[in-house]
């Protein structure tokens, strides 16, 4: 893959004296949906949080290997972590916008990045809120707080806060496992969108999610990478028997 946004090679994590990651080779393509998918604590979201250091303050931690973002380090002692998680947004499982109003929320990272203009934050808020399809539905109150916000809206306004730092790149771990299966349409559409400008890495468990959505597909078990391609072809004509087992549901 030429240029890939995301790329590990001969990746190991882990915590104390346990190894969770084992040589992970991936890359990434840039601006389209890669879904991490696999049983539980097979290490989705531990490979997730290596692309903006979220592992590093948990204990224990330690990594061998590369993680590169862009061709670029993420351990690079020139790139500092604030520059680093402005150009990797994240979303985590649960929404969790600040109780603060709408607007707040989204402008957070641009009010502490020294934006100050108010017709410059206006154009951000937008943006923002178009980007992940909730501008329609608050425009009118974007005074309010966001905890007034449904489950599915709340987590939009996460990945419009997110957008609004203007990442390359967005990082989900689990965005729909809250939701309703009409907030969670929604959130995939969004998604959808979003992948012509900025490249997704998706964690989930649901295989329908992975197969609506994603481009590409990643299996891990057991800390491993066990096949990785085009997600029509893996879900179709898995190369593994392990992959089959899991698509198939027989294991999981």
């Amino acid at each position: 893959m030429n240029d890939p946004a995301l790329q590990t090679r001969g990746l190991v994590v882990g915590f104390g004296g346990t190894e969770v990651l084992k040589r992970i080779e991936l890359a990434v393509p840039r601006r389209q949906i890669t879904a991490l998918v696999g049983p539980s604590g097979c290490g989705k979201s531990t490979l997730l949080r290596c692309f903006n250091r979220m592992n590093d303050h948990l204990a224990g931690f330690f990594h061998r290997g590369d993680v590169l973002i862009g061709g670029r380090d993420v351990y690079d002692a020139g790139w500092p972590l604030e520059s680093l998680r402005f150009e990797v947004g994240m979303v985590f499982q649960k929404a969790n916008p600040f109780p603060l109003s709408i607007r707040d929320n989204v402008l957070f990272g641009p009010t502490i990045a020294g934006v100050g203009q108010r017709s410059v934050l206006d154009e951000i808020l937008e943006r923002s809120l178009r980007g992940a399809q909730l501008w329609d539905e608050v425009k009118d109150r974007v005074g309010a707080s966001a905890l007034e916000l449904s489950g599915g809206q709340q987590q939009r306004l996460c990945i419009a806060r997110a957008l609004a730092s203007s990442p390359e790149i967005l990082l989900l771990d689990e965005p729909a496992s809250a939701l309703d299966p009409i907030a969670t349409a929604k959130l995939e559409e969004t998604l959808v969108e979003l992948a012509a400008e900025v490249t997704v890495l998706l964690v989930t468990h649901n295989m329908q999610q992975a197969g609506r959505i994603a481009h590409r597909t990643a299996f891990l078990y057991l800390g491993e990478l066990v096949e990785e391609g085009e997600t029509t072809t893996m879900f179709n004509r898995p190369k593994e028997k392990l992959t089959e087992d899991y698509l198939t549901g027989r294991f999981g």
